[in-house]
């Protein structure tokens, strides 16, 4: 079964992630930030993972710390629940589009943390979510999870649309990597022999 629950407590937060790499898009969260739980919910959905969170953060000053350690704790649980990616595809990729935005998301589990981000955000806030934190997350995401992560928001004049078609093919692009390649059964998918480090 690839699924973990990591528990992450800090002077700043406390969170617990639980994944399921092999789900049916269920998710359930409690994080204290609204639009946070529902780009949760579009990776889990479109990704078709099972995804709990239930994170409690300093919000009294800012969503920064919570937002980041959830992305932080999410790769945690991504990388322990992947494993030793034996037999899975390794590379995923996904173009999303909503109205007038599309976004293009390409993930390797390469075992090397690294992301390359081009989003020119339309707006400086989504109701009172800070634009910026959607880097924070992705940067501890890709840290914690290791992985390489180039996403590309290709147009877009609506910020909602332009975050949403980001998560949405985040989660489609995850989905695509995970998915376990029968003619690679327990063959690591690199030249190397190995996707650690």
């Amino acid at each position: 079964m690839r699924q973990a629950t990591v528990t992450r407590n800090t002077l700043e937060t406390r969170i617990t992630v639980s994944v399921n790499l092999d789900g049916s898009g269920q998710s359930k969260f409690n994080t204290g930030v609204p639009f946070l739980e529902h780009m949760l919910d579009q990776i889990a959905r479109h990704g078709l993972l099972d995804l709990e969170i239930v994170a409690e953060g300093d919000l009294h000053i800012d969503a920064h710390h919570t937002v980041e350690d959830v992305g932080i704790t999410l790769g945690q649980a991504f990388a322990k629940a992947v494993g030793d990616k034996k037999g899975i595809r390794r590379y995923g990729h996904s173009y999303v589009p909503l109205d007038e935005a599309l976004s293009r998301v390409v993930i390797d589990l390469s075992g090397r943390p690294g992301l390359v981000c081009h989003v020119d955000y339309t707006r400086d806030s989504i109701g009172n979510f800070d634009t910026q934190l959607f880097g924070e997350f992705f940067n501890g995401f890709v840290n914690h999870a290791a992985v390489t992560l180039h996403i590309d928001n290709l147009r877009g004049d609506n910020v909602h649309h332009q975050a949403e078609t980001i998560f949405k093919a985040f989660g489609r692009a995850l989905r695509m990597a995970v998915e376990m390649d029968e003619r690679m059964a327990g063959v690591t998918p690199s030249t190397k022999g190995t996707l650690v480090g």
